[in-house]
């Protein structure tokens, strides 16, 4: 038997919600909440599987809530539930804990097969929020490596992948062959290789040489 609690302050919605979900033979909504700090200051006799949290409630919003409640239940998945599809509010409930996101509009059908999922570790999403993830997403792009390497490094760097010695890099830099050895060596140290084949490599994949 899955337990599922159920927090919004929708109280018509709310009860209806628990009914449905309670008539399933393998679910059961006994656990209530109109806000989020009720629900965290209850003290169930047992720990609820699935939680259904509404994002916009008096108090503490759902989208902050979450971080909370995945503490205080650290075995549940929470699936968020609201009217619309904030992507402020998708991205923030996602970042706080929560498995899931669905539109309070989602068929009771499929309502009750993302309780099934979320339990088995699945990632339920209306289909408006999931395209919405997929553009946050997109539109992160991963930090620049952090390589710390100088510019003199990378000019020497640029050189040895254009292939030039280390006596014709120093003459090109106006330093001596010996200067040349140690920025290798630092080079090597902060990407992590071994062989200048790897330096250079690992340089053009970073973006580090043009």
């Amino acid at each position: 038997m899955i337990e599922v609690c159920l927090v919004d302050d929708d109280v018509v919605l709310r009860d209806a919600l628990a009914q449905l979900i309670d008539e399933e033979p393998d679910l059961r909504c006994r656990q209530v909440h109109g806000t989020v700090d009720t629900a965290l200051a209850a003290r169930p006799a047992r720990q609820p599987d699935v939680i259904l949290l509404d994002i916009h409630m008096p108090g503490t919003l759902g989208s902050v809530g979450v971080a909370q409640l995945c503490v205080k239940y650290p075995n549940a998945a929470v699936i968020m539930l609201t009217v619309y599809d904030e992507q402020g509010r998708v991205f923030e409930s996602i970042c706080n804990g929560a498995c899931g996101y669905l539109l309070k509009k989602t068929p009771p059908a499929k309502l009750f097969e993302s309780i099934r999922e979320a339990h088995a570790g699945g990632a339920p999403m209306s289909p408006e929020i999931a395209r919405k993830v997929v553009h946050l997403f997109r539109q992160l792009k991963p930090p620049a490596p952090d390589h710390r390497l100088t510019p003199k490094e990378l000019e020497l760097l640029a050189l040895i992948a254009d292939g030039h010695s280390y006596g014709n890099a120093a003459g090109a830099l106006e330093i001596s062959i010996n200067t040349v050895r140690n920025h290798v060596r630092s080079i090597y140290d902060k990407l992590h290789v071994h062989t200048k084949s790897e330096a250079v490599a690992k340089a053009l994949k970073q973006g580090l040489l043009r």
